[in-house]
């Protein structure tokens, strides 16, 4: 079980601080409008990724019995990882991005931009679903161990990363911003020679 919180805490402030669509809409709304706006879009993965990992859920008992089907899915999500480790490990902060005059909806917004955007998808079908096939062999309550971690260090550093971008907008391109990241981007580069093996397991088994 705490091989699986690990996990999920490591993959959840990854992908809570890594640049994308939504960590951009959390910046561009507190900025516009204050941090609650910015707070509002930091939730929206919970309610709109619940579908996808439903979908997850289906599809693993589909797969057991199919391990080189799994094994292909599980190495596709470690180079999926490998490239968020690379990304992480290589970013410069975010200084440069391009408000825009909007309407204040926030959170309706946020829904649009993660529902659009092929990231939560990506993630659930080529690493989150191998993961929770592992973790529910061990039984039923620790795929949901690493699912609770996952969505509570993401959505805790876009919040956090909102209250912040609302004091101060140095903090993007501070040092400490940049070397989380880097630490990040190491631990996501081991956890994707993990998931290869483990693919490599499933393929071989």
């Amino acid at each position: 079980m705490l091989h699986f919180l690990t996990i999920g805490i490591v993959l959840g402030l990854s992908a809570g601080l890594i640049p994308g669509p939504l960590l951009t809409l959390v910046i561009t709304e507190t900025l516009q409008y204050d941090v609650k706006a910015g707070i509002r879009v930091s939730i929206v993965p919970i309610i709109t990724d619940a579908p996808i990992i439903i979908a997850a859920f289906l599809i693993i008992p589909q797969l057991t019995n199919f391990h080189n089907i799994l094994g292909i899915i599980s190495i596709i999500g470690a180079f999926l990882i490998l490239y968020m480790g690379y990304e992480s490990i290589t970013t410069q902060g975010i200084a440069n991005f391009k408000l825009q005059n909007t309407k204040s909806h926030s959170f309706t917004k946020g829904m649009l931009v993660n529902i659009l955007s092929p990231n939560p998808y990506l993630f659930w079908f080529t690493v989150g679903t191998p993961i929770l096939a592992k973790a529910m062999v061990i039984n039923i309550f620790t795929p949901f161990i690493f699912i609770f971690s996952f969505y509570i260090c993401l959505v805790s550093t876009k919040i956090i990363l909102a209250i912040l971008v609302n004091k101060s907008k140095t903090f993007l391109v501070g040092n400490l911003y940049l070397y989380t990241m880097r630490f990040l981007g190491l631990m996501l580069c081991i956890l994707a020679i993990i998931l290869f093996l483990d693919g490599l397991n499933y393929v071989f088994k």
